[in-house]
């Protein structure tokens, strides 16, 4: 999660527990987190706890959802088709990206990393 989302949830610094595992940005820079929170997800009817990493770097995206959260929710994803299906209350449940949202998040990211900033990644998602 970036710091921006984290601020704008109103959390405050004393609500990080510690997390010492430095990540690697998408440039290849180390990046020291600002601590670990967790936090409930609500995926339609589906509710999840999450761990999230904070970390004060620039992205176009507020938060990245990775294999926990995913295998919480038995997710299938299709990056291909930028949506994710999940089984909820006997059904099919879907969320479905913007593939617009998708390519003005690549070309900020692209600027971005132009001027020089640091996009995170936790190193274990690579």
């Amino acid at each position: 999660m970036y710091l921006d989302l984290y601020k704008g949830l109103n959390l405050k610094p004393e609500n990080l527990g510690s997390y010492d595992s430095p990540l690697l940005g998408f440039d290849g820079k180390t990046i020291i987190p600002k601590g670990l929170i967790k936090l409930p997800i609500q995926a339609g009817s589906e509710v999840v706890e999450v761990s999230f990493i904070v970390v004060d770097a620039y992205s176009p995206y507020t938060a990245i959802l990775v294999r926990p959260w995913l295998h919480a929710m038995r997710v299938v994803s299709s990056t291909l088709h930028l949506k994710v299906k999940y089984p909820s209350e006997g059904q099919v449940g879907e969320l479905i990206g913007s593939q617009a949202m998708a390519r003005q998040c690549l070309v900020v990211t692209i600027r971005h990393q132009s001027k020089g900033e640091t996009l995170a990644i936790p190193e274990k998602a690579l």
